[in-house]
């Protein structure tokens, strides 16, 4: 009977453990994506110019370690907010391009923004109320990430080639749906513990699937 009670309270401290992640996590990715959202909005209202790949690169690794680094106190949550304003930095100078570009920039914005939207809150919704494991995806995602990654450096260093960057945003737009399955099931499962974690690989999952998005319906628009 001892044994019993004991396991049944063990399974409700772990209930109870991963309802308080999910709830941080998702007021933490709110606070970031808004205070992204505003760092965006302040790069395109002084029409920064965009750092550049190497610039960009080397302040979202750098950043992103820091936030592993400092993921278990206080100064994780500094980190995020530095990274997440970071890349709405990056983000501006490209919405800017977008909107003086395109004569329907401003709806293509919008348009990749709800099509964000709808694909995180559905897969999400799923994922929570379904509970399924998707551990299994972990190493498809690492290795199709990879991949995904130095293809999409190449299509930059090889701009004579646009096929290769459509197909490079379509393979980031799969990959991120896998990972928003993945993560929040971790999360579900008690895989994922720590919220600051959880909530950075969700946004970056975001702000990937939403450039993506964008750029491929900047590809296929006949309004230039």
């Amino acid at each position: 009977m001892s044994q019993s009670y004991t396991q049944v309270r063990r399974a409700q401290v772990g209930l109870l453990a991963t309802h308080k992640v999910l709830r941080n996590t998702y007021a933490l990715l709110a606070l970031t994506l808004l205070f992204s959202a505003f760092t965006a909005g302040v790069a395109m209202t002084l029409n920064i110019p965009h750092p550049g790949i190497l610039v960009t690169l080397v302040g979202y690794f750098g950043l992103l370690w820091l936030t592993n680094k400092f993921s278990h106190n206080a100064w994780g949550l500094v980190c995020v907010f530095a990274l997440t304003g970071f890349m709405g930095l990056t983000l501006g100078p490209i919405l800017n391009m977008y909107v003086s570009h395109f004569a329907n920039g401003s709806q293509l914005v919008m348009t990749a923004m709800g099509g964000t939207a709808v694909i995180f809150l559905g897969l999400s919704a799923y994922a929570l109320t379904t509970r399924k494991d998707f551990s299994f995806l972990a190493g498809f995602l690492m290795t199709g990430i990879l991949v995904a990654f130095l293809a999409g450096l190449a299509a930059i260093f090889l701009p004579a080639m646009p096929g290769l960057s459509i197909a490079v945003s379509a393979m980031f737009i799969v990959l991120m749906s896998g990972m928003i399955l993945f993560q929040t099931s971790q999360i579900v499962h008690g895989g994922e513990t720590n919220y600051i974690l959880a909530t950075v690989s969700l946004y970056v999952t975001i702000f990937n699937l939403f450039t993506s998005l964008l750029q491929i319906l900047g590809v296929f628009s006949g309004d230039d």
